[in-house]
């Protein structure tokens, strides 16, 4: 069976909004956009590329359309364009229809969580979910995460959406793996 790797960056107080640009989602008056750059150095590039290509990817329609605006457009070489351009991307969204423009992208129309447990039965590579916080929740919700790889940045915002909002589900954890970054970020892997 395929797992579902949940990949976020977070501050300490838990936050994930916004974490790439100052615009790249200021609903609800978010003003911090942009917060997780400082943080990036080569180890973190390092652990990330580890998982490169050898994953496919699921987004919500937000972060979809945000990575299809950005990463398609980058001048090589550069270690992603490619990876993401070739990789398999399936995205959960009421709101869209096909075909989507990003190649190698499928469109899961209708419930976002009963199309990932059919596509954790099917054979292949592990699924990887970057950002799309909103489609994260409701995974967790019905138990379909089999991994957590999250960097946690020594920052504290007191604001924006988080990814363990109040009120969510009970979960318990097991760290599994962790490398910490010469800026202070921890890259911590847990599992249920």
């Amino acid at each position: 069976m395929r797992k579902i790797v949940v990949v976020e960056h977070l501050t300490l107080d838990g936050v994930m909004q916004a974490p790439g640009a100052p615009d790249e989602d200021v609903r609800g008056g978010f003003e911090h956009g942009g917060w997780a750059a400082p943080g990036n150095d080569a180890v973190m590039g390092g652990e990330m590329a580890k998982g490169m290509g050898g994953s496919e990817l699921l987004f919500g329609r937000l972060t979809y359309e945000r990575f299809h605006s950005f990463w398609p457009n980058q001048p090589a070489p550069n270690p992603f364009t490619e990876v993401l351009n070739n990789t398999r991307k399936y995205v959960a969204s009421t709101t869209l229809t096909g075909p989507l423009p990003w190649v190698n992208s499928t469109l899961l129309a209708g419930d976002a969580t009963k199309a990932v447990a059919e596509l954790k039965k099917e054979p292949g590579a592990d699924i990887a979910v970057l950002g799309s916080g909103e489609l994260v929740r409701s995974l967790m919700r019905h138990d379909l995460v089999d991994v957590y790889k999250l960097m946690i940045h020594p920052l504290v915002l007191g604001s924006g959406r988080r990814l363990f909002p109040e009120g969510g589900p009970l979960a318990g954890l097991r760290l599994t793996d962790s490398v910490t970054t010469t800026t202070g970020v921890v890259i911590a892997t847990y599992r249920p």
